[in-house]
Formats: C-alpha cells, structure tokens, sequence
C-alpha cells in the first residue's frame, strides 16, 4: 500500500462496517449515505487487496483478513480520538453524562442506593444505569458499548480488559427466624452437614440450572442437596425464604444487609465453598477517561468496604 496516496479517511468506513455489517448502518455511524460507503468499500478492496466484506442476505460477513483488522484498527482510532482531543477536563458538579454498570440485582442492593446519593451530592447531571450481568456475554457488551463497567467474578480475560478487585464474597446460608428445623441455631452457628443436605434449598439462576459451586463443594464430598426452585434474583431468594421454610446460599454481605428487614438467620455452611473475588472490568479503551475514571472511583468507594473481615485483597 502507498500511504503517501491513501485515504485515511476509510479506516472510519471500514470501522463502521465491521461494526455494523451494513453499509446502511455503517453510513449512519459515520454520517455519510449508503452509496457513499459502497464506493468506500470499493476503494478499500482496491487498496488493499481483499475482498473484506462477502453479502450474506441482508448482512456483510467479514473474511478472516477484515476481521483480523478489526481489533487493531478500534485501538488506532480510540487512540488517535484521544490524541486529537486534547486535554480532558472532568467537572463532576457540571458533567453531564450517561454510564451502564452491569452487574447482579446484590449490587441494587449494596451500591446503586449510595451511588444515588453520591450523585445527588457531587454529580447532579450524571446519570447511572445498573444493567442485568450476562456472564457470558459481558465481553460483547464492553467491546459494543453497550455497558462501561461490569461487576463480576474474577475470570479470564481479554487483554483488552481491565480489571480492579473489589472485595472477596463469601457464601453463607439463610433462614426465616424460628424455621423449625434449625430450632436452636443462632446466626453465626455452622449447619450440621446432613441437616444442610436435607433441607429444601432455592438456588440463585439466572438461567434456571439447578446446580451451582455449592452443589460442585458437595459433589467433592459423596453428597447432595436438594434444590426444589431458582430465581435470577437474590432480592427474590431473600424474600422467599423470608416467607418459607426455604433456605439459600447467597453472598454473606446480601445476607447480613437483607437479615434485619426481612427477619433472616445467617448461618455458617458446614462445607467448604469456594470464595469469588468480585471486581469490576472495564475496556482499556477507557482506562484515562477522567470520566470513566471518576466512575470507578465511587464504585470502589462504596464496594471496597465490603471487604472488611475478608483476606486482604490482591494488588
């Protein structure tokens, strides 16, 4: 390719397009008309060699070597938006903006109630969404924009993704007050195993699979329990075992936080469960975004507590 000749212009088509698989859609993005973007296309197969797009239908499939650029080619542009920005200054008194958090209904619990009044106080104009967390689908939503911070268990990850630990989650089991088959358990005191394996058990799943890291612990051990319903809410669970003779695992920090108003006993599980480590992960894309920076500070602010009487959390 002669760089002295190309248009650096249609590296903004070919983004477009292998966000969108439209050249309708690709036009929108960049504001310029359907027949405009087919002659780009044009041009950029010429330039380089490729036939980068193939019709399927309605849709353009990217070849491998399309798709190979299309990581790469975001970074380059992202960078060249920031160098181009000049400096950013970040006021949160008079910011107007909109950020996705998504993250399980434990953080409409435990962080959006402060982060409401954090707003309130330093950001009026700010506006913060919690989300659903799809697990599966977390990395989609912050290649697409469609969420600026998740909240989750450590995982793998892309290299593309940040990552800041939060706070380690253990799991501790829950009960309605005066359930009359834990007569003279306390909070705190530990669920002899064969009555923990007896009891009628909700389970928190967001898509209805009866089984969890609980049920893997028990596995290790010769055992089971016995799950008879799932919610995708822990709000839910709380509130059905408050009424039954349900019991749950869940967070010890939704536990503790749910106990008081809805007559909850928080008991020790008498078997060795795994504890996720919950943080947020974010695009690096937006890692010096005095914004998005500004963001996660107040979400560590809030959630970093929680991780009193846990181990120390890693670097």
């Amino acid at each position: 390719m002669n760089m002295a000749t190309f248009d650096l212009n249609l590296l903004r088509v070919l983004d477009a397009l292998l966000r969108e698989g439209s050249t309708t859609a690709a036009g929108r993005r960049v504001g310029l008309s359907q027949p405009a973007v087919s002659a780009a296309l044009a041009r950029l197969r010429d330039a380089l060699g490729d036939p980068l797009f193939v019709r399927r239908g309605p849709r353009l499939d990217a070849t491998d070597y399309a798709r190979s650029l299309a990581e790469p080619l975001r970074q380059h542009l992202d960078s060249l938006q920031r160098l181009l920005s000049g400096p950013q200054v970040f006021d949160a008194a008079t910011a107007t903006a909109s950020f996705r958090i998504s993250g399980a209904d434990f953080f409409g619990e435990l962080l959006m109630p402060r982060m409401g009044e954090i707003l309130l106080r330093e950001a009026p104009g700010l506006r913060v969404h919690l989300t659903d967390l799809v697990p599966s689908n977390y990395v989609d939503t912050l290649e697409r924009y469609v969420v600026d911070i998740a909240l989750m268990p450590r995982a793998e990850l892309p290299d593309w993704i940040e990552w800041r630990p939060l706070f380690h989650s253990p799991f501790a089991m829950i009960a309605r007050t005066g359930h009359p088959r834990l007569a003279g358990l306390s909070s705190g005191d530990a669920v002899p195993l064969d009555l923990f394996c007896g009891l009628d058990h909700v389970l928190m799943s967001p898509e209805g699979k009866p089984r969890a890291m609980v049920d893997d612990a028990l596995a290790r051990m010769g055992r089971t329990r016995r799950v008879v319903m799932t919610l995708p809410f822990f709000g839910g669970i709380c509130r059905s075992v408050a009424t039954t003779d349900l019991v749950a695992m869940v967070p010890l920090q939704m536990a503790r936080h749910m106990a008081p108003t809805l007559g909850l006993t928080v008991l020790e599980p008498a078997l060795p469960v795994p504890v996720p480590l919950i943080g947020m992960v974010w695009h690096k894309r937006a890692t010096t975004s005095p914004a998005h920076r500004w963001l996660r500070e107040r979400v560590a602010e809030v959630l970093r507590p929680l991780n009193e009487g846990q181990p120390d959390l890693p670097d």
